[in-house]
């Protein structure tokens, strides 16, 4: 066998993989996980203080309503916003580095996206304290996941990322950076199914109904109030 072959053989073996090292996907996988399950116990958390919550603005005001449609809106920019990074994203991410659109204005476009509808859900309850303490608890979390995501990217795309990272803010926009293209590779489903996912932010809204309608009739005991 000839040593380039030798070379390939080595590289395909996994038994040559170092321990305790997870391959590129497979850790990226599991930093999604990580994030999905924090994510769920963030939402249960942030549920029961709903309910042992309630807005100082009545139910009936101009006010609530102003900032439950506030938040509606937050909510429909962040369906918007999630179905249009996918386009340019679109299945991309693990092969290649996507630094156009969104992408070209902030390093994480999707995840300041996800931030805005946290804050829409939030805003639901008629509360823009409770709609800023979802946003910041996403905030807390996508920061962790996207340290780990940018690790990985670094070893991958090596110099090209770093200056990328070094051009181009991680969360904040900055719309004079902006480069499009001319002609864009979609996937239909991909696209689909992450506009779909954005969807369940409007569950909020009757959600968060009930539980104001629960604490109207006296079933459950708001101990706090919040602006």
């Amino acid at each position: 066998m000839s040593r380039s072959a030798e070379l390939g053989s080595a590289r395909k073996d996994p038994s040559n993989q170092t321990p305790g090292v997870l391959p590129e996907g497979a850790a990226l996988r599991t930093i999604q996980r990580r994030r999905k399950r924090i994510l769920r116990i963030g939402v249960v958390v942030l549920l029961v203080l709903v309910a042992g919550s309630q807005a100082m603005a009545e139910r009936q005001s101009e006010l609530h309503d102003m900032i439950e449609a506030t938040g509606l809106f937050a909510i429909g920019v962040c369906i918007f916003g999630r179905g249009w990074c996918s386009l340019y994203i679109g299945g991309r991410k693990k092969t290649e580095l996507v630094t156009t659109g969104p992408y070209s204005s902030c390093r994480n476009p999707l995840y300041v996206f996800n931030m805005i509808g946290a804050f829409g859900v939030g805003a639901q309850t008629g509360s823009i304290v409770l709609g800023c303490l979802f946003a910041g608890l996403c905030w807390m979390v996508f920061r962790n996941v996207v340290a780990h995501e940018e690790a990985l990217l670094s070893e991958r795309f090596g110099k090209a990322f770093r200056y990328y990272q070094n051009t181009v803010p991680r969360f904040r926009p900055t719309w004079f950076r902006w480069r499009d293209e001319e002609n864009l590779l979609c996937k239909p489903a991909l696209f689909l199914t992450t506009t779909r996912d954005a969807m369940w932010f409007l569950a909020a809204g009757p959600i968060f109904e009930g539980i104001k309608l629960m604490q109207e009739k006296g079933w459950l005991t708001p101990l706090i109030h919040l602006p």
